[in-house]
């Protein structure tokens, strides 16, 4: 198992700036990338961003492409979501997950993200 605590959220205003944190515990040697979904009220879970320990390469969610981008820091074995020009649109809770062996995922308690207009 992989235990992972988010951080970083908050309530903003629109074209501000906020970064989110995510640390992992546990059996962090058998993970392959971590990355962030997010569900806003009566809304399916999206897609934000991912990061692979293999490449580091990224990908993200057409919504936040260009404004969004995520990060690593291996010592800390935490990852990094830092959200720029946010938007109302952007409000939901923020999931962090991680990517184990056989394709399993553990996840977040969430962290709440508002962006007023």
């Amino acid at each position: 198992q992989v235990q992972l605590v988010e951080s970083g959220g908050g309530l903003v205003q629109a074209g501000d700036s906020l970064r989110l944190s995510c640390a992992a515990s546990g059996r962090t040697f058998s993970t392959y990338g971590m990355g962030w979904y997010r569900q806003a009220p009566g809304q399916e879970r999206e897609f934000v961003a991912y990061i692979r320990w293999s490449s580091d390469s990224t990908d993200y969610g057409d919504s936040v492409k260009g404004r969004f981008s995520i990060s690593r820091d291996n010592a800390r074995n935490t990852v990094y979501l830092q959200m720029n020009n946010l938007k109302p649109e952007d409000t939901a809770i923020y999931y962090c997950y991680v990517v184990r062996e056989r394709g399993m995922r553990n996840w977040g308690q969430g962290t709440q993200v508002t962006v007023s207009s």
